[in-house]
């Protein structure tokens, strides 16, 4: 067994006990092909898991298959749902593609409001990041 070997399961052990940090790693494992075969399948179930614990890096993984339909049935309403879920755990990519989807529809009717809410959202997260260094959300436009 190779240490790649030996690490996943360690860690696939510690996702089918329910720790939650361990099942998002196993569908990432799973999603890029990382010492296992891919399987987007596999990806979008161990994600499942750890989104419905509320790790939020999972629910986005899990609003991304279901935006690209990637191991689940496409369904741009269900992508929406577990990015909302992530970005009011205020995870900036989940914010992003919140906003962007009020910008174009997918998945929920075009609200220029809600976008710029989320917009504003994710700004000042990267302004408390990097103060000084980004801009704020208005001045892109």
């Amino acid at each position: 067994m190779t240490d790649s070997e030996e690490s996943f399961e360690e860690t696939r052990a510690r996702a089918e006990a329910g720790d939650a940090e361990a099942q998002c790693t196993v569908g990432l494992r799973y999603g890029g092909g990382h010492g296992v075969t891919q399987d987007d399948g596999e990806a979008a179930r161990w994600y499942r898991k750890a989104a419905e614990q509320g790790h939020a890096e999972a629910q986005v993984n899990l609003g991304f298959c279901y935006r690209s339909g990637s191991g689940v049935a496409q369904d741009d309403e269900e992508a929406v749902r577990w990015y909302r879920k992530a970005a009011e755990q205020g995870h900036p990519r989940a914010q992003y593609f919140v906003s962007s989807s009020y910008v174009t529809g997918a998945g929920v009717a075009r609200d220029p409001g809600e976008a710029e809410f989320w917009a504003r959202k994710l700004a000042e997260q990267a302004i408390k990041r990097r103060p000084g260094k980004a801009k704020p959300w208005y001045q892109f436009w």
